[in-house]
């Protein structure tokens, strides 16, 4: 109508010129609104760093303070004792919670200044010591310092998934895990970083920047529980809290050469812990402990399956944890494999799966040869199609009002492009790069109700399949490979697929774990040089460029179990502990 009445009452070459002005003026508020969003989001970014710089001097002048009043502590001493040894002595009183913690929150700042880790500090954490020591029952966590992952809710702190999206909000009360924690005696003392929305094995965001692996500066900490991995593999933490959904735990366990380990889905629970995109089921997400050794990871299960998680979370199954089988001693039958077919280990990693092997079997297990069933299907069909059944609509609009980290710029790309172009241009693809081509393809999602029924219908029926291979088999558990070593900075997030040695298992929902086995050799490295993969394509040719120079980095293996026998997942886990402990980065 508008255009109508201009074209009646003007010229046409004014008309022309009205639309042309109307035009800018379009584009111009656009700029404006964009101009205002990011100018908005930067000064978030500034606030959320202030408060992290502010809560540091705070952490920082408690524990002058302390040592000031306390005189010269042995931190050395507090700090080489393993989780079990430190349990003992806190329970027996040779060790106080305050010294401990104290110790712990220096030796955090220390770490976090060479590593940028650490996000915030908890300042309730000396008030929660004092309140400890009146309790009539020690719990099986009685006194021990432990970090968060920055999305695990802790009340009137900020969980924001490295996005500005979520900044500004706290918590308004503790995550269920942080409850039962807590009636279990330990004290949450830090949160550590993350990469931007989590989805990504880098760890860097917009809001606090780049956290460095502690064994080589120039490499990633893995992610998405890097600043976890990062804080432990340092020292300055000797238990914490991550979250895995596609190897969030896993990648920065191997990476950072600590101990790390995913529970089946529901074994512990989620309840107050923040995810950019909730609701999604074909990849199941799920809290875990990350420590130096496997006994730590077992006393977190055992400490956290109880009445008390039960009662707070009813969707929990009450199944306590089986001491009994954590710590038989019967051979097992254990498969195995050092390659899937669809992305080739590093040569460090194959090393370290048949290295693992012999030893088991020297120790008496019997390793029996495994063959995962339709492995690319399971990753591109199951996972990353499932995962992003929306097409990444909603993982993209989380970054709307943000300043995109530099290491997620490939992703949100693809996240944004149009359906019908990812169809377009996989098929085009395919002839010369069918693999990528199929990444894209799967990013599509699912097209309605119907077909995201269809892909569920389609995960029962493969995790079935699993299973009957592994039960022709006989076997107990599963050992196999992980990625690592270490990348350099910057190339996570050029390789998604590198998420294929773990997010199978969160489509399966088996639990697993990661523990370091040996080191990066020389002889490594030279290999490396001549890597060409499967299909020689990008992705090939981009691990050399993201493994290069890895040198003396952790390698570290992956123990699967079947759904709900998270036991006997820990239990191979402290077998292979057991057979490489020697030749384990320390």
């Amino acid at each position: 109508m508008l255009l109508r009445l201009l074209a009646f009452l003007l010229p046409e070459f004014l008309v022309d010129l009205v639309l042309v002005l109307l035009l800018l003026v379009l584009v111009g508020i656009y700029l404006v609104i964009q101009w205002m969003r990011e100018r908005r989001s930067r000064m978030m970014i500034e606030r959320a760093r202030m408060q992290r710089e502010s809560a540091l001097q705070a952490m920082e002048k408690k524990t002058l303070r302390y040592k000031s009043w306390h005189g010269d502590v042995d931190s050395s001493r507090i700090l080489s004792l393993s989780l079990l040894e430190l349990v003992e002595q806190l329970k027996k009183g040779s060790l106080s919670p305050e010294t401990v913690l104290h110790v712990y929150m220096e030796k955090a700042l220390e770490v976090t200044k060479e590593v940028n880790c650490v996000t915030d500090f908890m300042a309730e954490c000396e008030a929660q010591v004092q309140e400890l020591k009146k309790q009539p029952v020690k719990g099986l966590l009685y006194g021990v310092p432990i970090s968060l992952k920055d999305n695990v809710g802790y009340k009137g702190h900020n969980s924001h998934c490295g996005l500005v999206h979520f900044l500004g909000v706290d918590e308004p009360e503790d995550s269920v895990i942080v409850q039962v924690l807590k009636k279990q005696g330990a004290i949450p003392f830090v949160k550590t970083n993350i990469p931007q929305s989590l989805i990504n094995f880098d760890c860097s965001n917009s809001i606090y920047g780049q956290t460095l692996n502690p064994h080589n500066h120039k490499k990633t900490c893995g992610g998405s529980s890097g600043g976890e991995g990062a804080l432990i593999a340092g020292g300055g933490s000797i238990l914490g809290v991550g979250t895995d959904v596609l190897g969030s735990i896993r990648m920065p366990s191997s990476f950072c050469g600590i101990c790390g380990f995913r529970p089946s889905g529901n074994r512990l629970t989620n309840l107050g812990v923040l995810n950019p995109v909730s609701g999604m089921k074909s990849a199941v997400s799920m809290t875990g402990p990350m420590a130096r050794d496997v006994d730590s990871l077992a006393l977190f299960m055992k400490a956290l399956v109880c009445d008390d998680l039960f009662q707070l979370d009813p969707t929990v199954p009450p199944v306590p944890f089986n001491d009994e089988i954590y710590n038989r001693k019967q051979p097992l039958t254990i498969g195995f494999y050092d390659t899937d077919g669809y992305f080739l280990p590093h040569p460090s990693m194959r090393r370290a799966v048949q290295e693992t092997k012999t030893l088991l079997e020297e120790a008496g297990h019997k390793l029996v040869p495994f063959t995962p069933p339709r492995i690319e299907y399971a990753l591109n069909e199951l996972c990353i199609r499932g995962f992003f059944a929306d097409g990444g609509s909603t993982l993209a609009e989380k970054f709307n009002p943000d300043i995109v980290d530099p290491n997620l710029k490939q992703q949100l790309f693809l996240y944004k492009i149009p359906r019908i172009v990812k169809k377009i241009g996989a098929f085009f693809m395919r002839p010369v790069f069918p693999r990528i081509a199929d990444h894209v393809e799967a990013h599509c999602g699912c097209s309605s109700v119907k077909d995201l029924w269809k892909h569920y219908t389609a995960i029962k029926e493969y995790r079935c399949d699993y299973i009957k291979e592994w039960r022709k088999l006989g076997l107990d558990a599963l050992l196999c490979p992980m990625l690592g070593p270490a990348f350099n900075i910057g190339h996570p997030g050029k390789l998604f697929a590198g998420f294929g040695f773990t997010m199978l298992f969160n489509i399966l929902n088996f639990p697993t774990g990661v523990l370091p086995v040996t080191t990066v050799s020389p002889e490594d490295e030279e290999e490396l040089k001549h890597y060409k993969g499967y299909f020689n394509d990008p992705w090939d040719k981009e691990v050399i460029k993201g493994m290069e120079d890895g040198v003396g980095l952790p390698v570290g293996v992956q123990c699967v179990a079947l759904q709900w026998q998270e036991e006997q997942c820990l239990r191979l886990m402290k077998e292979v502990e057991t057979v490489t402990r020697g030749r384990s980065p320390k």
